[in-house]
């Protein structure tokens, strides 16, 4: 027969062993590095959640990219200590650039099909991790295509996650989630934040003592309008679905449209130039100023190159990229004119364009 002591130490021993085993309320956030997400995460973290997070990388949009488009992702994931999942959205990105089944916004922006492929990759996770949730930095009516009620609906209910994304800025302005629901989460202490404003997110960083608080992680190149045009024209012009490499030519340079199957991009600064030779590829022409300071450009064709077929485009490209140069009118210059593919290295001279010319061509 067990004594006193022994029977209540056996109690606590099973008391112990039943709060030791209890399995933490875990979250998936999708962390961008902007304000609105690390704000996210810290209300979860109030709250005793465990949170790991998933950071998404688009052609257009890349955290390390250093322009506002969240490239302190790293470095939030870090003070936030949290496990950081790092994805990149790539070709498919693309392919569903080129016919978004929800349309655009004011530029080239899907953001209603991004927003749902960043969930998909965020829903992954959360099954992989053996998660409850998904958390977002969104926050309503803060951007007008995809973060309005309906946006949000139509985002979930295409990513069969109904329920399962809670959003804690603007959680008690929204229809109750699933963590809530199940006692989960306290709904009290969840913030009512809407609009374009700044003063609620501003005010909770200053609680959680949050210095010099980034801003919201914008900056996709999409919106932008010029890069939007250049965007347009790549997919109207591209015989086979554009590349990486297309898109990585698209971010730098002049661009100019030559014809249906040609485009020339010249460089404006010695980092571009060096960016321009490093993108080129087997089909491209290569032309360079060989006597004076001047750009590198690259005339990228939609067809085989032929030197025969195409040297009315490349005296074109010769004398644009003149223009760009340290010359005076009515002069000639050399330049080189390299392809890789079919190992030619000429010099040719010319004289450059006028603007008015220039400009016919610009994209």
């Amino acid at each position: 027969m067990k004594s006193t002591s022994e029977e209540k130490k056996e109690l606590f021993n099973h008391d112990a062993k039943d709060t030791s085993d209890k399995v933490k309320t875990k979250a998936v956030a999708l962390l961008s590095g902007g304000l609105d997400s690390h704000l996210a995460v810290r209300m979860m973290k109030e709250q005793g959640i465990e949170v790991e997070a998933v950071a998404i990388k688009t052609p257009f949009c890349d955290f390390d990219c250093g322009k506002g488009c969240g490239h302190k992702v790293l470095e939030v994931a870090s003070e936030l200590d949290i496990k950081l999942k790092t994805v990149y959205l790539g070709k498919e990105y693309l392919t569903m650039l080129k016919n978004p089944k929800h349309g655009y916004g004011s530029g080239m922006n899907p953001c209603i099909d991004c927003r749902m492929m960043m969930y998909d990759e965020a829903k992954k996770h959360m099954d992989e991790i053996g998660a409850d949730f998904i958390i977002t930095g969104e926050v309503l009516h803060q951007r007008p295509m995809s973060q309005n009620s309906n946006a949000l609906s139509i985002i979930e209910k295409g990513t069969e996650t109904e329920g399962k994304v809670l959003r804690p800025l603007s959680a008690r302005l929204l229809p109750l989630t699933n963590p809530e629901n199940n006692g989960l989460i306290n709904r009290s202490m969840l913030g009512a934040i809407r609009g374009r404003s700044r003063k609620g997110q501003l005010d909770l960083a200053d609680k959680y003592g949050i210095a010099d608080p980034p801003n919201s992680a914008g900056g996709c190149l999409l919106t932008d309008p010029q890069f939007s045009k250049r965007v347009k024209d790549l997919y109207k012009f591209s015989v086979l679905e554009p590349s990486i490499n297309d898109v990585e030519l698209l971010k730098i340079g002049r661009h100019f449209r030559l014809n249906s199957f040609s485009k020339l991009i010249v460089g404006r600064n010695h980092a571009e130039n060096e960016m321009i030779k490093s993108l080129c590829n087997d089909t491209d022409y290569i032309v360079q100023p060989v006597t004076i300071p001047g750009p590198t450009s690259i005339l990228r064709l939609n067809v085989r190159p032929d030197l025969r077929k195409h040297k009315s485009l490349l005296q074109l490209t010769i004398q644009i990229t003149l223009r760009y140069s340290d010359t005076e009118a009515e002069s000639e210059y050399e330049v080189s004119v390299i392809n890789k593919g079919k190992k030619l290295v000429r010099t040719v001279s010319s004289m450059p364009c006028t603007e008015n010319i220039v400009e016919g061509y610009r994209i």
